[in-house]
């Protein structure tokens, strides 16, 4: 008989599907979202919960401080599943309800937390109060799941964490789900090209909300010389956010209008289609506890040049892109350059002739996963 292992987690977004299908297959499941959708990322909800394989609930009321939710429900919801295993995420209200609930005895499962910062996170911890929940709270923990074999010896130098106490589980997204109807997706890849006039382009593709932590702002200053000078390469910005007027306002000072697209936001197979039909892909965040779209690139064949404070910075090997510096101008210039001289132009679309350059993560996955079974 599986263990029932229940999880509470903040909302659905598309990179989380094949993770937790892949955790009901090991487990008897039930993931209880505390929030409707992204809030500062909407996605089509109703499409993402169609593809889930497992139980899954809500509990939308509560109290909201300083951008903290605290749910009503967290207790019944336990007694009524009775998991074996109780898994909150980060340093959060429901996370210390958590540790609250068994020290005073009226729970005694296993408790732990999904912690999604990157080592450079781990590090430089965001504020003081996360600081001390950090430090009053880590250790109370039974589990920690965290996103890179980095981030599990920090922990286990720092706090002293056995390695039996931590699962590495980094995003997991299946190359084969996101690549199927390839026809379709060449479809409206050619339809991109020929919607924005980009064949014959480098095509250079950033995917992502256009907020502060991401760099954009910074990263077109840095290379808006670079972009000028070199007649083939496009810089195609998707997403949407805060910065937007700021980003097309600097794109007018720097006479950058034919240089660099914003064709809007999108999801789904119409996003695929964008890495379908790029040439490489940028990721200037200056903050990411990890970055999923690094993940999606690579399972399009795309060289990522990715910041090196990116969470998802280890999958960027040399053979699969190059790490630079968002805040140093002369890095990024220079090593613009050289991967450029590495991606090619757009010309016939064809899917197959991009083969995923994503790892197999999955065995190593369920083998962590596997250390809540074994014990």
């Amino acid at each position: 008989m599986k263990k029932k292992l229940l999880i509470f987690h903040p909302a659905l977004a598309p990179y989380r599907v094949d993770q937790f299908n892949s955790l009901s297959k090991l487990f008897d499941l039930e993931v209880v979202f505390v929030y409707e959708n992204i809030d500062n990322n909407k996605f089509d909800q109703s499409k993402l919960l169609s593809l889930l394989e497992f139980k899954y609930s809500f509990l939308l009321k509560g109290i909201y401080f300083k951008g903290r939710v605290f749910r009503f429900g967290i207790f019944r919801k336990i007694k009524r599943f009775n998991p074996d295993i109780i898994i909150g995420y980060e340093y959060s209200f429901i996370s210390q309800y958590l540790i609250f609930l068994k020290r005073i005895g009226l729970i005694h499962q296993r408790i732990g937390s999904t912690i999604d910062d990157s080592l450079e996170i781990c590090n430089h911890v965001q504020s003081k109060g996360r600081y001390f929940a950090r430090k009053i709270s880590v250790n109370k923990f039974d589990i920690l799941i965290v996103m890179s074999n980095e981030v599990s010896t920090f922990y286990q130098n720092t706090f002293n964490i056995r390695p039996n106490q931590i699962i590495v589980s980094p995003i997991l997204q299946d190359p084969e789900r996101l690549r199927e109807n390839s026809n379709l997706l060449e479809i409206f890849a050619n339809q991109y090209i020929k919607d924005y006039n980009l064949k014959g382009k480098k095509i250079l593709l950033y995917v992502g909300r256009f907020s502060p932590e991401k760099g954009l702002i910074r990263f077109v200053n840095h290379i808006h010389t670079l972009l000028l000078d070199h007649k083939q390469v496009v810089l195609v910005l998707i997403g949407n956010g805060e910065e937007k007027t700021a980003i097309v306002n600097l794109l007018k000072d720097k006479s950058l209008e034919k240089k660099v697209i914003m064709p809007g936001r999108y999801e789904g197979q119409n996003l695929n289609a964008w890495y379908v039909c790029s040439s490489g892909f940028v990721f200037p965040s200056t903050y990411e506890p990890f970055g999923a779209v690094v993940n999606e690139a690579l399972i399009f064949g795309l060289k990522v040049f990715c910041s090196k404070y990116a969470g998802s910075s280890y999958l960027v090997t040399p053979e699969k892109g190059m790490l630079y510096d968002p805040f140093s101008e002369k890095d990024t210039v220079c090593k613009l350059n050289l991967f450029l001289n590495e991606i090619d132009i757009v010309d016939k679309i064809n899917l197959m002739n991009k083969p995923s350059l994503m790892s197999d993560h999955k065995s190593d996955f369920l083998l962590e996963w596997n250390k809540l079974i074994t014990e």
